[in-house]
């Protein structure tokens, strides 16, 4: 049975993840900070779980040498561990911003670090990188971090392939979980563009089987990703006229 190490993994995406990946025959690794909730999903698929801060890189050292003792060969991680950052540059405290770094990217490096060895001791194996829309359509301190997750995730595709490692990178556009609230989306008129963790968490595993090397779900949030590198004068023209409002 392959194992599949899932970051993020008590709730919302990582755990529709985990729980979907259970149904194909993958034995999974709960990763995340809240052991009381890893625990819980952990029983409800038969699998396992640790305990860590993916935004210390040492936390991360630990974690992966015990996960690989138990498990020499991991088939896939998945690198879904993120907290949410709404804000503005001028408004938002500096030491929120390095969170927002250290968590969304950096953890992704330091995961990746950590399991190369047991990814290529199970190649062919797939790394998923949980990016988000914001990553290419710039909104703030956030969409910054998830730029440098995106530019990462491109990066070391061409890197590990010939390692026989696949790379995913998927790029949520607003998806309602307990860590990214959308209530004041689902309350106006824009509910229709919110999805849910299930919904995915399908996406991800058809990427994973299709070997689709970057997705945008849904897959309509591509065009806002397109057209700010096409335009982006006017993006900056309209982000302007809103600040003034």
């Amino acid at each position: 049975m392959p194992v599949a190490v899932v970051t993020g993994g008590a709730t919302g995406i990582g755990a529709a993840v985990a729980r979907l990946l259970t149904e194909r025959d993958w034995h999974c690794v709960l990763v995340g900070r809240r052991e009381d909730r890893l625990q819980a999903a952990a029983e409800e698929i038969g699998g396992e779980f640790e305990v860590c801060d993916v935004g210390e890189r040492s936390e991360v050292e630990r974690m992966g040498a015990r996960i690989m003792e138990r498990h020499p060969q991991v088939g896939l991680l998945v690198n879904n561990a993120g907290v949410a950052g709404r804000g503005n540059f001028l408004d938002m405290p500096l030491e929120r911003i390095e969170e927002l770094i250290r968590i969304n990217y950096l953890g992704c490096v330091w995961c990746l670090r950590a399991f190369l060895p047991a990814l290529e001791a199970a190649a062919p194996s797939h790394l998923v990188n949980v990016v988000s829309v914001a990553g290419s359509v710039a909104i703030g301190p956030y969409s910054a971090s998830k730029h440098a997750q995106l530019a990462f995730s491109r990066s070391v595709a061409r890197e590990l392939l010939p390692r026989g490692v696949h790379v995913h990178t998927v790029s949520p556009g607003f998806v309602h979980t307990e860590g990214f609230p959308q209530d004041w989306l689902l309350r106006g008129r824009f509910g229709r563009v919110v999805v849910g963790p299930d919904y995915v968490a399908e996406r991800i595993v058809r990427a994973i089987e299709r070997d689709r090397a970057e997705i945008f779900v849904p897959s309509w949030y591509r065009i806002p990703a397109l057209a700010q590198a096409l335009f982006p004068g006017a993006f900056r023209r309209v982000r302007a006229r809103r600040a003034e409002r």
